[in-house]
């Protein structure tokens, strides 16, 4: 680069999800992404960065407003977006060269310190751990959102190398397994709702907290193309699904679940690798399975193959003194928020 680079703001969603496909942008940095967020705390900004007359890198900057003295905090989901130094090059998914990467992220941060303010900026890039970034004022996260540890399917490989790496019972799962039950794509709302209900009765046997069903409705709608939800249907109600948000690069797993009626069908590795093979047809590199923790849902997802991965996980720039009393602050701050969603009937977000 020899120009110093620039940011513009993009008000176009069409023009902006045109951008994230070309620079291989990973689904979170999608419009409908920050529309579906803007219906709570959020607010959403579209950051173009450009030198010597292209688009070099792309941020979905979020805002979210908090109480005095903090003011706000900037948050970029799985981004920036880095776009290859090669022009050239095919855009892989979004990592670019270190030169490329430092300036896009010195420009995005430097639009957030100016046009936000507050405790400061969080990135969570797409990025391998390990990736370089000289970026000043930098600081390891302590408070991420995003799982850094995590499993991606090289989806460049073909079926029968995918298949071959999968664990012996989920490859006789996908192989022998949901025979009686019709494994295909969710066309319509109502059929998402069932899909809901599986989720509810996922979440009612593991213990985790939902957002009300309006939220995930939002997702589907604002994703459009972009949201890919499979399921299986037994006498015509959804008993397990996939639901995975999809760029030109990159599947994500947003949310999966299973009822009794589709663990009896076996369904739940063949509506996994249905999802797969969807993302594969449709020209995604990879597929991302989205967070590993030490519970029996990550148990299932390391069963598809027989590696791990690790992002670069949460990267902080401060801008204010108060960022420490803030990171100190947040976990209280969450507990509190569980409480009253618990009383209000829903997660908000």
């Amino acid at each position: 680069m020899t120009a110093s680079p620039r940011v513009e703001i993009v008000t176009d969603p069409t023009e902006w999800d045109a951008l994230v496909g070309e620079l291989g942008g990973h689904p979170l940095q999608l419009w409908g992404w920050g529309q579906v967020k803007a219906r709570g705390a959020w607010r959403a900004h579209r950051v173009k960065v450009l030198a010597d007359g292209r688009t070099i890198g792309l941020a979905q900057v979020l805002e979210r407003r908090l109480p005095f003295p903090f003011r706000a905090l900037s948050y970029v989901p799985r981004g920036p977006v880095v776009a290859p130094s090669d022009t050239q090059a095919p855009a892989g998914y979004g990592v670019g060269d270190a030169d490329t990467r430092a300036a896009v992220c010195a420009a995005v941060v430097a639009w957030c310190r100016e046009h936000i303010g507050g405790v400061g900026v969080s990135l969570e890039p797409d990025w391998p751990a390990g990736t370089d970034l000289d970026l000043p004022g930098v600081v390891r996260g302590e408070q991420r959102i995003l799982h850094s540890h995590t499993l991606i399917l090289d989806l460049t490989r073909d079926a029968d190398e995918l298949m071959a790496a999968m664990g012996r019972t989920t490859r006789a799962d996908v192989r022998k397994g949901g025979r009686d039950v019709e494994i295909r794509r969710v066309t319509s709302e109502e059929e998402l709702r069932g899909v809901l209900d599986v989720y509810k009765d996922t979440a009612a046997r593991a213990g985790f907290e939902l957002h009300p069903d309006g939220y995930y409705v939002a997702i589907h709608r604002e994703l459009g193309d972009a949201s890919v939800v499979v399921a299986a249907f037994h006498e015509g109600r959804p008993c397990a699904f996939v639901w995975d948000a999809v760029s030109g690069a990159t599947a994500f797993e947003l949310y999966g679940g299973i009822d009794d009626v589709g663990r009896k069908a076996r369904a739940n590795a063949p509506v996994k690798w249905h999802a797969v093979r969807l993302a594969q047809d449709a020209g995604a590199l990879r597929y991302d399975i989205n967070g590993l923790l030490n519970d029996g849902i990550s148990e299932f997802k390391r069963s598809f193959a027989q590696h791990e991965d690790e992002l670069v996980g949460t990267l902080d720039v401060p801008f204010s003194p108060l960022y420490r009393v803030w990171v100190r602050a947040l976990p209280r701050m969450k507990q509190v928020l569980r409480v009253l969603r618990r009383r209000s009937g829903g997660a908000q977000g």
